[in-house]
């Protein structure tokens, strides 16, 4: 069963599905969520806040997603590259051939690479964390 991620406050509330959801990105009190096919959401929440509310409404879904340093979540299912040298990740949403480029620290992009070699064969099995 598909599970909905409800991101709401008092003035606005956001429904998204966790196969949607390409990555987070962290600004301040505000995060933007990047979606599939390039959409990006605006929400007045803060990272952190995001982390936990995914971790409580989406299940077992919510092990596909890992924070990567202090701005970042993204969804293991669309990573396609890591640069280390150039402290770059490269996101890609296959069904519609778009790519979102990140940066990242060198050292959380290090941790990032390493949990992906180690797990490559079980991904779906790793709980939610911060790589």
């Amino acid at each position: 069963m598909k599970h909905l991620l409800v991101v709401s406050n008092s003035i606005e509330l956001v429904r998204l599905y966790a196969e949607d959801i390409v990555c987070i990105e962290a600004g301040g009190n505000y995060s933007t969520f990047v979606l599939v096919g390039g959409e990006q959401r605006l929400v007045l929440f803060q990272l952190g806040q995001l982390e936990r509310m995914m971790g409580e409404q989406l299940a077992e879904e919510a092990g596909a997603f890992v924070r990567v340093g202090r701005s970042l979540i993204v969804n293991l299912s669309y990573i396609y590259f890591i640069n280390l040298n150039r402290q770059q990740l490269l996101l890609r949403d296959p069904s519609h051939h778009q790519h979102e480029t990140q940066k990242a620290s060198l050292e959380s992009l290090k941790k990032l690479k390493e949990f992906i070699e180690g797990n490559n064969t079980r991904m779906e099995d790793h709980e939610q964390g911060t790589v």
